[in-house]
């Protein structure tokens, strides 16, 4: 029995090293670490920059409030113990002007509040069926994992959860970074890829 759950362990784990882009699209993230990610400065509303860089994680495996981590293909946001703490952001220092089309996987623990931004606005993340705001979706999947998929053209983004529509035409403006949130319980992140559109 021992055997097989090492076995089963191990196989696990060479498959979240396994995972590659699919073809035309960069990986945002290296599966061990939080290398090419970062802290900004929070931003006013109707502030059209995305934040100056605080703080790079190169070659971290976890930002030093314990807010965000890697390990084993999957970005981890661990929910705060302090009432008091302020939500988290983690962005990409990259940032995307092109038209793109971006795909991630996420796993919302009961009723996760989080949030990916693009460029700069949110789309809301979470455990929809019971956090909402997208109750009525029909192939979401509660605490397993789900594809979100972004397509940018023109300053627009169609964003989909498993092939169903959450947001058909979300305004953005003209560049910024792709950047996770967590607002309440635990949120996991992984296969993060971007292809850049003609």
């Amino acid at each position: 029995m021992r055997l097989l759950i090492t076995l089963l362990a191990v196989s696990a784990l060479a498959h979240a090293d396994d995972w590659t882009p699919e073809p035309g699209f960069i990986s945002l993230f290296n599966g061990k670490d939080l290398s090419g990610w970062c802290y900004r400065a929070k931003t006013k509303k109707d502030d059209p920059k995305p934040g100056e860089i605080l703080t790079k994680f190169d070659g971290k495996v976890e930002s030093e409030d314990h807010y965000y981590s890697a390990k084993d293909g999957v970005i981890r946001v661990n929910f705060p113990t302090e009432a008091d703490k302020l939500t988290g952001q983690l962005y990409t220092v990259a940032e995307f002007p092109k038209n793109f089309v971006l795909k991630l996987e996420f796993r919302a623990a009961v009723n996760a509040d989080s949030g990916v931004f693009i460029r700069k606005p949110q789309l809301q993340c979470r455990d929809y069926l019971v956090a909402g705001p997208y109750k009525e979706l029909k192939n979401y999947k509660p605490q397993e994992w789900n594809t979100i998929e972004v397509t940018v053209k023109d300053g627009v983004a169609h964003c989909t959860c498993n092939g169903e529509v959450l947001e058909a035409a979300l305004a953005l403006p003209p560049t910024g970074p792709i950047g996770l949130e967590g607002d309440r319980s635990l949120m996991e992140y992984r296969h993060l890829q971007l292809k850049e559109l003609p």
